[in-house]
């Protein structure tokens, strides 16, 4: 959740989108495990891959920028009653 978390965060203080490439190095994950959590992200349709003249990029979705809101109130709950 931590590293999910992390990825969307990175992609989202981008501006929203970020090269594949550019959010590996920022997240300080492998290639093999990039992709495997980038599968699910998209799966989840947390993010989108958008093909452009530039590139492909990978782009948050609102349910992606929902999901950063509601796991920091989680975090800040289990902070808060020390879980």
């Amino acid at each position: 959740m931590e590293i999910i978390s992390d990825m969307l965060g990175i992609i989202r203080e981008k501006g929203g989108s970020i090269k594949p490439t550019h959010l590996m190095y920022k997240a300080n994950l492998s290639h093999k495990q990039m992709k495997l959590y980038l599968d699910d992200l998209i799966e989840r349709k947390l993010v989108a891959k958008e093909d452009g003249k530039n590139g492909n990029r990978i782009i948050i979705t609102n349910q992606g920028r929902d999901f950063i809101v509601h796991y920091s109130r989680m975090r800040e709950f289990e902070k808060t009653f020390g879980l």
